[in-house]
């Protein structure tokens, strides 16, 4: 069993902004195998069980996005190799696409938050999201929408991890990692 959990804040306002980048690679899987939903008030999170897999969205906000997956690999004994986590990433440019376990959470509160509740060692599925000219604007940018021209991109950006995250489950990540990269 994998738990795939893409992050993000709830809420209409924030449905369309760069941080929520992992929700919307959580709704196009959804949208592409059957599932049922789950009904657990606490995980805190919108979660939809697969054959072998549970798809969540943390809806305790991006900075407690810990509360939300703990529980939930505690109740399906999933091990943290089988957690496979996708969020924005600041530090690669728009559209890039990177794999790592394990090392720092280079300043992203939501896995900050996740490292401190089951530590280092599942599967980050980076996403860029690029970079303000401003660094003062980090907190306003992440929380803008995509421009027209990003919007456009983005199907191609998700169906690619969306064929990375099924790789994951079935290849070496080293192998996955060498495919599916995108700089």
């Amino acid at each position: 069993m994998y738990l795939i959990a893409g992050l993000g804040n709830p809420g209409d306002k924030y449905a369309n902004t760069r941080h929520n980048i992992g929700f919307l690679v959580i709704d196009e899987i959804a949208k592409n195998i059957p599932t049922s939903n789950i009904s657990n008030s606490n995980f805190k999170a919108i979660t939809l069980k697969s054959t072998n897999k549970i798809l969540a969205k943390p809806q305790t906000f991006m900075n407690l996005s810990g509360e939300s997956i703990l529980p939930i690999a505690d109740y399906y004994n999933i091990v943290n190799e089988n957690i496979i986590i996708v969020h924005d990433d600041l530090d690669l440019p728009f559209g890039a696409v990177k794999f790592k376990i394990g090392g720092s959470h280079g300043g992203h509160n939501g896995l900050k938050s996740i490292d401190a509740s089951i530590d280092k060692d599942y599967i980050r599925v980076r996403v860029g999201i690029g970079k303000p000219e401003n660094k003062k604007d980090v907190a306003n940018w992440v929380l803008s929408n995509f421009s027209k021209e990003e919007s456009n991109k983005l199907n191609d950006i998700i169906s690619h991890v969306i064929k990375a995250i099924e790789a994951i489950q079935k290849e070496p990540l080293e192998k996955v990692k060498s495919t599916f990269t995108i700089k």
